[in-house]
């Protein structure tokens, strides 16, 4: 799994403004992230809208992405749900053989408990046909995925491989850190300004939203991280702080979206029910851009 060690990307989705995927724009990042040196690229993810695509769409882009990377960098596919059956059988829907690894998030709206969350995990490891990355986030699940069902489901499955953890809670991702029974079992931050805390305590990457406007400045501050030099990876997590945390300030990723207008890469379309930041945010988000340039 050093594939998944440093920069992924959980990349978004453009838009035309007719409501349509825009594959012209979605090439051009597609080069922009690999000339920018990340590890990899995740589609379908929550920066991707992934639920507001429809089956065919879905299809269609996971497609698209694999021909253009190449096999450029490795490509993760985001599969997930709040009913295991159905994730199970969207496997069937993809030629996983292009991708290198299944994300799949914890179960939303149903709130199951600690056994729930295992369950539905055990099913989708038996019958996953790629390694998997869970995907805890409880800000938008409404239930949290402790750090004894993350340790269990990793000791238990050997291809459950990673954890993507957006918790925000330090102490339980420094608690699966410290008592996972394998460095090949790969934490791996899912908020932006905890990036540099979490490799610091141990970690081993970061699935990033701010990654898709500044991939290079990203991924050289994990890759610092990860030798070691947080003297020189603070500097460069500092002066993305505040934009990053700009991003997420009125709903993602409309954030990020902004600032790829901004940056030349197509509209700012999101898809409703999600809607574009507000005045101010977005106007304080294409500044930072413009003063970056």
């Amino acid at each position: 799994m050093n594939t998944l060690k440093g920069t992924g990307i959980a990349i978004v989705t453009p838009f035309n403004v007719d409501g349509t995927i825009d594959f012209n724009t979605l090439e051009r990042l597609i080069n922009y992230w690999i000339e920018g040196g990340v590890e990899y690229l995740v589609v379908m993810g929550t920066t991707g809208e992934s639920v507001t695509l429809e089956k065919e769409e879905k299809i269609a882009l996971y497609d698209f992405c694999a021909e253009k990377i190449a096999g450029r960098v490795p490509l993760v596919i985001g599969i997930g749900g709040n009913y295991t059956d159905a994730v199970i059988r969207n496997f069937s829907l993809f030629d996983l053989s292009k991708a290198q690894a299944i994300l799949s998030v914890s179960p939303y709206y149903n709130k199951p408990n600690a056994q729930g969350v295992y369950a539905h995990f055990e099913a989708i490891a038996r019958k996953s046909p790629l390694p998997v990355i869970l995907y805890n986030v409880p800000g938008r699940t409404g239930s949290n995925m402790s750090a004894d069902t993350t340790l269990k489901l990793a000791k238990d499955f050997s291809n459950i491989v990673a954890v993507k953890e957006a918790s925000g809670n330090m102490e339980q991702i420094s608690q699966i850190i410290n008592q996972r029974h394998s460095d090949d079992f790969l934490v791996i931050s899912g908020d932006d300004n905890l990036t540099l805390p979490i490799l610091a305590s141990g970690g081993d990457g970061v699935i990033s939203v701010v990654a898709n406007a500044y991939p290079a400045k990203f991924s050289d501050m994990v890759r610092l991280c990860l030798k070691g030099d947080y003297a020189s990876a603070r500097v460069l997590h500092y002066e993305l702080f505040e934009f990053t945390r700009l991003l997420f300030a009125d709903g993602s990723p409309g954030g990020i979206k902004t600032a790829l207008h901004e940056m030349g890469f197509g509209a700012d379309e999101v898809r409703m029910p999600l809607a574009k930041p507000s005045v101010a945010v977005a106007e304080a988000i294409r500044s930072f851009v413009r003063k970056s340039a």
